[in-house]
């Protein structure tokens, strides 16, 4: 069997059981690195087209990315206090956000206020809904669609408006309830109600129909914050975005005001 020249079996006898350890470094250094794990953010469900936009915006601009979970705020709520895997919440209220704070399970200092939802009374038929909402006295409807007022903020603001004219009990049977104000902007939209008490920013993105915005004195305000709930950089980076003079712009632009500029 041939043996190495010389001066090269020589260097290897000398040098080469010290030379393995440098090679299993840089064989370290050089592979690759496992894939970071993914960054769930809650959102609720009236927020989805914005916060689409906002995290597409976000990625061109970072290279992060985040995946948006949507869903009525009680329910995430309930997810997160058993151990749900988010590492940040863009909550449709201020209540649920706080109470996280407060016991803990958000990381402290985090909360602040992303947008203030607008309710408005909606249908896919033009001219369906008047000026001033007085379709809802007059009655010349089947069904009227809301969100659960015991899970979701914007249900809870729908309850409102009808208690302060009146009307909540006399309309409890053609009232159809959804389990976040998603499902109650697409009963609407499917026709299995003809109008519906809904985000603005849903009404706006069918681009038909007709709408009225009850006044603010009807319903407390729609104050949506989000929190952080892990101390994950993309998350926090996320957040910053948000508040971010890009990111409340756009957050305007979907029907929604902001701390700057309610």
């Amino acid at each position: 069997m041939a043996r190495p020249a010389s001066g090269g079996y020589h260097f290897l006898m000398r040098y080469g059981l010290s030379i393995i350890p440098i090679l299993a470094v840089l064989v370290l250094i050089e592979a690759p690195s496992a894939p970071a794990e993914p960054v769930n953010v809650a959102v609720a469900s009236n927020f989805t087209d914005a916060a689409r936009a906002l995290a597409a915006r976000f990625q061109r601009h970072s290279g992060q990315q985040v995946t948006l979970v949507f869903g009525s705020t009680g329910k995430h709520y309930a997810q997160i206090l058993h151990g749900a895997p988010f590492a940040a919440f863009l909550a449709a209220d201020s209540e649920r956000p706080r109470r996280l704070e407060q016991t803990g399970t958000a990381r402290p200092g985090s909360r602040f206020t992303y947008a203030i939802g607008r309710l408005v009374l909606w249908s896919p038929r033009a001219g369906f809904v008047d000026g001033r909402g007085r379709v809802l006295a007059e009655g010349h409807f089947k069904h009227l669609a809301v969100a659960d007022p015991r899970l979701a903020p914007y249900g809870r603001a729908a309850r409102q408006v009808l208690e302060h004219r009146g009307l909540w009990q006399t309309l409890q049977g053609r009232l159809v309830r959804g389990g976040n104000v998603g499902q109650a902007f697409q009963f609407v939209r499917s026709g299995n109600a003809e109008l519906g008490l809904v985000a603005l920013s849903q009404a706006r993105r069918a681009r038909r129909g007709s709408l009225w915005e009850p006044p603010q004195k009807e319903y407390d305000p729609i104050v949506q914050q989000a929190v952080l709930l892990r101390d994950d950089a993309t998350a926090r980076a996320f957040l910053a975005f948000l508040r971010s003079d890009e990111g409340r712009a756009l957050i305007r632009s979907f029907g929604y005001g902001t701390p700057d500029a309610p």
